[in-house]
Formats: C-alpha cells, structure tokens, sequence
C-alpha cells in the first residue's frame, strides 16, 4: 500500500517521503524542520502494527509545528477518528482503499487549510 501511495503522489507531482511507523515520521519531521524546509502535509495511518498510530504521532509532530497540516487515513472508517477527524487535528480523513482521484481530491481539501507563506 505504501509504495502505491508513494507513486501515486510522485504521479500527480509531489514529492513524497515514506517512513515505516510513526517514531520515523516524527524524526523526518524535525529533521525537515531543523533544514528549514518543513513538510508540506503528512498522511498518517491510524493504527500501525507495533508501533505509534496516526494520532499519537500528529501530537508530536504538532510539538514541532503547530501548522502543520496532516490528514488520516485507515481502512477502519467506522473508527472515531475517522469520523471525527477534525477535533483529534486532522485536516481530512481518507478510506482505504482509495482511488487516485479520491486522494486528489483529499490532499485539496486538506491543502485548504494550509497557512499562506
């Protein structure tokens, strides 16, 4: 799943940074930050097998950079923060699976949000 999502957004013109859990995103965070060019968005999966979930791991990134603008994404839409992504932080929410105009269309509302520099 992560390498079609990594393809996917190299695709529609990004340029994506994969880690394996959310330990990792948290350090590819700071370090952008420290190099002065902080992520754009991070797509956080909620629940990661053994290791920090998408929640867990926007509250430290937000430690870092209040701004940043992040989007969730599980394949247990029936789960709270799927439906309540707005109130945990969350910019946007996407199911899996997903099709690729479904994640255009997320990155866009989530995008919305992103403070003008």
């Amino acid at each position: 799943m992560q390498e079609t999502l990594v393809q996917t957004l190299r695709t529609m013109g990004h340029r994506p940074v994969a880690v394996s859990d959310g330990k990792m995103a948290v350090e590819s965070c700071r370090q952008s930050i420290l190099e002065a060019r902080p992520f754009d968005l991070v797509i956080l999966d909620l629940t990661i097998p053994g290791g920090m979930g998408g929640c867990d791991t926007l509250r430290a990134i937000r430690d870092m950079d209040r701004e940043v603008v992040a989007i969730v994404m599980s394949g247990y839409t029936d789960n709270e923060a799927m439906n309540n992504f707005e109130a945990l932080g969350f910019r946007a929410a996407l199911p899996k699976p997903f099709t690729s105009d479904l994640l255009a269309s997320t990155l866009a509302q989530a995008m919305a949000y992103r403070p003008q520099k």
